[in-house]
């Protein structure tokens, strides 16, 4: 979103945290959305037992069809939690228009080991129910270009949030209680005031205070003209001196390592170590000014 506001030419700061916030409420969206998959592909796989049962002549196997993943218990948690119910009903959201997509996932899942597995097993129980869900959004879901192609074509924001989306998704499930049943909590979209108040003040301090961050980018890197650098590189570091210059509760060396991890994603392949570098840079200088008294 910063690179956004850089790029439109506005300098309207009202409305690009506006936007900013708003690109947060989507990236909650994707949540309550990649949750609905545990009811569609249920339900999918439960149309092809009925399918199969129909058939004109159906097998021994059509007949009496292993039910252990339609009838998985947490699955059944997640299809009734009022929660998630309200929320995707409010936005809109369903997968009934990607059945494609749903059927590939299914396949998946059947061809897998862990799945063979659990259906083999002598018995189940609610943590092995839920152990099934949380490969299937692990070793299935994330890293899926296809997955990643159906999210594209419906909102621009969430393919960059799909990875962390889906470690959400998976924290959910190691959170779910069977007691709970359809009131089980889910994640709230801030995890406090001080979490939205972080993000604000992050990107706030960023755009108020760039021109200064980028002087002391063009002071670290003097061999070098800022005109010159990647621009994501420049963002990247004018982001990190926020949180390194105004945010307290966050140690020097957990934004160094967020904002080089950050830069490896979003920049060049020497990205990482160039922003190590100049950060690591700045931070002395602003130490030996007496300037930064952060640990």
């Amino acid at each position: 979103m910063i690179y956004a506001y850089y790029q439109s030419g506005s300098k309207d700061l009202v409305k690009a945290e506006k936007d900013f916030f708003s690109s947060l409420e989507k990236s909650y969206e994707l949540y309550h959305y990649l949750l609905q998959l545990v009811p569609a592909v249920t339900n999918y796989a439960e149309q092809r037992i009925d399918f199969a049962l129909n058939k004109y002549l159906p097998t021994e196997e059509d007949k009496n069809p292993n039910r252990r993943f339609i009838e998985n218990i947490f699955a059944a948690q997640v299809i009734s939690n009022k929660s998630l119910k309200s929320f995707v009903n409010k936005k809109c959201l369903s997968w009934s228009e990607n059945e494609p997509f749903i059927k590939s996932v299914y396949e998946d899942v059947i061809s897998s080991d862990f799945y063979f597995e659990y259906m083999m097993a002598s018995s189940t129980d609610f943590e092995a129910d839920k152990e099934l869900w949380r490969k299937i959004f692990k070793r299935i879901l994330q890293n899926n270009e296809a997955l990643c192609d159906v999210l594209e074509e419906q909102s621009i924001y969430w393919n960059d949030d799909l990875d962390i989306v889906i470690t959400f998704v998976i924290k959910t499930i190691k959170r779910f209680k069977l007691e709970n049943g359809d009131k089980q909590e889910l994640l709230p979209m801030y995890k406090d005031d001080a979490d939205k108040i972080f993000a604000s003040q992050l990107f706030r301090s960023t755009i108020i205070n760039g021109e200064q961050y980028r002087t002391l980018i063009d002071d670290a890197v003097k061999n070098w003209e800022l005109d010159r650098l990647a621009l994501m590189d420049l963002l990247i570091l004018q982001v990190a001196l926020a949180e390194i210059i105004e945010i307290e509760g966050v140690p020097i060396n957990v934004s160094l390592n967020e904002y080089i991890e950050i830069a490896k994603v979003y920049s060049t392949q020497k990205s990482g170590t160039f922003v190590n570098g100049t950060l690591d840079q700045i931070v002395t200088h602003l130490r030996e000014q007496n300037k930064l008294f952060k640990s």
